[in-house]
């Protein structure tokens, strides 16, 4: 998979090529950030069956067009990258082969009791050293959110060891029972009235009425005061912040594979180590056979129609 990963960087990603130079699209998860950078970009929608490039904040120029010189040297573009999605899983090579395995298959169907899963998104993560930044607080169901029931399955596999120092996941357990807080949805000003001034996606808080779960769970996820920040004091170690707040650290090892469903609050923390942690990640959801529709007004949306591929 990185094989696969630095073959697309550097032959894809094109900002270091005069012909071909082009705003550099960021990725964030704060609030604010996240809706100039991915809720208000076409670059970011136009990712769901596509493999774009998402480059670290601090990794760009002051205006936010162009990656710092340091990262035009070499090969160290690649350093200055956040994440690659969403279609990975589509096209040929390892993470195709990956997602289409029969143990992969076996273990979420088998297993986890998933019926008849379908994978909308997949993501390279890099979480690279000394700039891979932090992952705020959020459930994986506020943007890939399903009805009349969450169904939102995360595979996270480690390709590098994960440590508390170089930006593990942090879950806080019970979470997955709560009910979900928040989607990210398209902005109806700007898709169906069409004002090109307002922001392609917003956050909106959202009433779950999925029985699943633990009912004064759900009433009390209300009061959770981190989404889509991170708990007081969260660093440095000991972290006490997210120890009070109810979170403790996953590390694991390069190879190992974390499932979870898409209530479950977690995020992490930046890279401050000299050692990168990558993963790739997939995110699946019952399928239509077992009665559950994809929101249709999820950020990813296929062109034409197309739906998401069968595991």
């Amino acid at each position: 998979m990185k094989e696969q990963m630095a073959h697309l960087v550097q032959h894809e990603w094109l900002v270091d090529s005069d012909d071909h130079k082009k705003e550099v699209a960021g990725f964030s998860t704060d609030a604010k950030a996240q809706i100039r950078e991915q809720g208000s970009n076409d670059y970011f929608l136009e990712s769901a069956n596509k493999v774009h490039f998402f480059a670290e904040m601090q990794c760009k120029t002051l205006d936010g067009t162009a990656l710092l010189p340091e990262f035009l040297v070499g090969d160290n573009k690649m350093n200055a990258l956040n994440k690659v999605g969403h279609g990975l899983h589509l096209i040929h090579g390892p993470f195709r082969e990956y997602t289409t395995s029969n143990k992969l298959k076996r273990l979420v169907t088998e297993c986890l009791g998933w019926e008849h899963p379908v994978v909308p998104q997949s993501m390279y993560i890099f979480k690279q050293a000394k700039v891979g930044s932090e992952v705020t607080s959020h459930q994986d169901s506020t943007f890939l959110f399903t009805e009349p029931r969450q169904t939102c399955l995360g595979l996270w596999l480690a390709l590098d060891d994960a440590t508390i120092e170089n930006g593990c996941m942090w879950v806080r357990p019970g979470s997955h029972r709560e009910a979900v807080r928040r989607a990210f949805v398209r902005n109806p000003l700007y898709f169906e009235e069409g004002d090109m001034t307002q922001p392609h996606m917003l956050f909106e808080s959202v009433h779950d009425n999925d029985d699943d779960g633990d009912r004064d769970m759900k009433q009390n996820s209300s009061f959770i005061s981190w989404e889509g920040k991170l708990p007081l004091n969260s660093w440095p170690p000991p972290c006490c912040g997210l120890f009070e707040a109810g979170f403790v650290p996953v590390e694991c090892k390069a190879g190992d594979l974390l499932a979870f469903p898409g209530r479950l609050d977690h995020l992490s923390l930046a890279n401050y180590s000299s050692s990168p942690r990558h993963t790739f990640q997939l995110h699946l959801i019952e399928g239509e056979q077992s009665g559950v529709r994809w929101s249709k007004r999820n950020w990813l949306q296929y062109p034409n129609g197309e739906y998401f591929m069968h595991l």
